[in-house]
């Protein structure tokens, strides 16, 4: 199960990249603004890549490039709106994407919800962002993908995975009247887990590496912004946790790794492959979910 990473667990996504030149790729980091967001499209910037960093406003977008800029001033940044809650949104961005080719998609952006809230295409919040806009932003550019000599997509998963121990059909989106955050949270990156899982089973002849990883323990991010009681606990941690720029090691490292066939399919944490939970490996469950979604967003593919 091991690989043959010189990293660990104190690694940050600088010491991932160090030395390393990535020019000509272009890269997709969704959720980019803050967090292990914005320091995993930084550090991938200042390692030459073309970095598109994808943010929910255009205000965010703005000044998210504009900090990448004066971070790295020789850097090759844009900066896009996408809200992954709203699939028209993730369908724009697609359709105005310029580039022929796309090597690689880092699905970070995720949220945990305070309360029962929905998405403007009426599917519960958390799951729509962590699962559903990822999926069909995916989807919709399989082909730029599948262009590129050696693309990925890099799920940013999390331990939670584990909660629920399998994936409820019955229950996906989570039920407004049985809701709870850190639960829907679970799912949802269960979702991650096993979108991965597929992407890897449906397109590895195509040459497409999947994965998905667990950044770090309440590493600093805006994924609580929705709730005080997240922020608070988070707060609470911080001393004793990751910093950013080592939360955005794992998902960098994924993203660059030389040796693909290590990555293909499996689950990383701390910069090293980890053992996921047992439902990761149900293939009925991941065949349906891939095929549940593909129905959920038919009408934008």
């Amino acid at each position: 199960m091991a690989t043959t990473s010189p990293f660990n667990s104190r690694s940050s996504a600088d010491d991932v990249l160090r030395g390393r030149d990535l020019s000509g790729q272009v890269i997709i980091v969704t959720g980019a603004n803050t967090g292990i967001g914005y320091e995993t499209a930084r550090s991938l910037a200042a390692a030459g890549a073309t970095v598109i960093a994808t943010c929910r406003s255009a205000e965010k977008a703005a000044a998210t490039r504009q900090r990448l800029l004066q971070a790295h001033p020789d850097s090759v940044v844009d900066s896009a709106v996408m809200d992954l809650g709203s699939l028209a949104s993730v369908s724009d961005f697609c359709a105005q994407l310029p580039h022929s080719r796309i090597d690689t998609i880092i699905c970070n952006a995720g949220i945990v919800a305070p309360g029962y809230a929905e998405t403007v295409d009426g599917f519960e919040q958390t799951v729509g962002v962590c699962h559903v806009g990822h999926f069909l932003l995916v989807q919709k550019l399989l082909p730029k993908l599948l262009a590129a000599p050696a693309p990925r997509v890099v799920m940013v998963s999390s331990e939670s995975h584990r909660a629920p121990p399998r994936l409820n059909f019955d229950a996906l989106p989570y039920p407004k009247d049985k809701f709870s955050p850190m639960k829907a949270y679970g799912q949802g990156k269960l979702c991650n887990a096993l979108m991965a899982v597929e992407l890897q089973r449906r397109y590895a002849e195509k040459g497409l590496t999947a994965c998905y990883l667990h950044p770090g323990t309440m590493v600093t991010t805006e994924i609580g912004r929705d709730s005080a009681i997240v922020r608070f606990a988070m707060w609470l941690a911080r001393p004793f946790t990751k910093t950013a720029n080592q939360g955005a090691a794992t998902s960098v490292f994924c993203a660059t790794w030389e040796n693909r066939s290590e990555l293909a399919g499996n689950y990383f944490s701390h910069c090293a492959r980890a053992k996921p939970s047992a439902e990761t490996a149900n293939a009925d469950a991941a065949r349906r979910l891939w095929e549940l979604s593909e129905n959920w967003v038919r009408a934008y593919k």
